[in-house]
């Protein structure tokens, strides 16, 4: 049975506040709560009587009808399961990381579906952790958790202060950020583990992020010189960046 106190603790989590007040947050879909339950703590799932047999046991499950369910979904067509997971604590340290595996810093990506996009992205091509600013979106978001499609799993999110955490950094430690006045990502020789800074959609990366960053990179449009959009999306863009990465990690194998 739903109660009108799952409804409102259901709702609160649409917000920052509240996920933060409650210190949870709202998956959907059996596809993706299946991906986060071996990975996260589920303190609740909500779903329809025709797929209660898939969590039976995990735990305790409220059951409901399909009208019950849209009344809580926060997205437009309900999809059979909600679950609710306690936020992680956000651990690890930027440098230890950076010295041995190929991460990404969001310099105030604002776009949950981007973020969640990334994140997913990074899953795809083996990045474990991700470090944001603290203006960057919210990974809780609802639509940054949809958009992700279970990368959460597997790729830790982290909030830091990011002019700090890359100040930090030893010197040994690669660090990239794109940029329209960077070089060519085709002609680049990169390096198998360190820091990739993205920007922000709008104004790319900050002033202040972009003084720290050893190398500039810059995605070619092709051919060059001819009229083109202004500039890519920041999750295609990181897609592309990170392939390359890997593309040339394989060819030095």
């Amino acid at each position: 049975m739903l109660t009108k106190a799952t409804q409102k603790l259901v709702r609160s989590l649409d917000t920052r506040k509240g996920r933060r007040k409650e210190g949870l947050f709202v998956a959907e879909g059996p596809k993706l709560v299946g991906e986060l339950l071996g990975h996260f703590d589920c303190v609740r799932l909500v779903a329809t009587e025709a797929w209660t047999m898939a969590y039976d046991g995990i735990v305790p499950v409220d059951v409901v009808t399909e009208e019950e369910l849209q009344r809580i979904s926060l997205q437009q067509t309900p999809q059979h399961v909600l679950a609710l997971f306690r936020i992680p604590d956000d651990e690890g340290s930027m440098a230890e990381v950076a010295r041995d595996q190929l991460c990404i810093a969001l310099d105030g990506v604002q776009d949950p579906g981007n973020l969640g996009t990334i994140v997913r992205l990074a899953d795809w091509f083996g990045i474990h952790d991700i470090w944001c600013s603290q203006g960057t979106a919210d990974i809780w978001n609802p639509k940054a958790v949809q958009a992700s499609m279970g990368g959460l799993a597997r790729v830790r999110v982290h909030y830091v202060d990011l002019v700090s955490q890359l100040q930090a950094l030893p010197v040994a430690v690669p660090l990239y950020g794109t940029s329209l006045r960077g070089q060519s990502l085709w002609q680049a020789q990169l390096a198998p583990s360190g820091i990739v800074v993205m920007g922000n959609e709008g104004n790319g990366v900050s002033a202040e992020v972009d003084a720290l960053c050893r190398q500039r990179l810059l995605i070619p449009n092709y051919p060059a010189g001819l009229p083109t959009t202004e500039s890519l999306n920041v999750a295609m863009a990181t897609g592309i960046v990170l392939a390359e990465f890997r593309r040339q990690q394989l060819m030095t194998q």
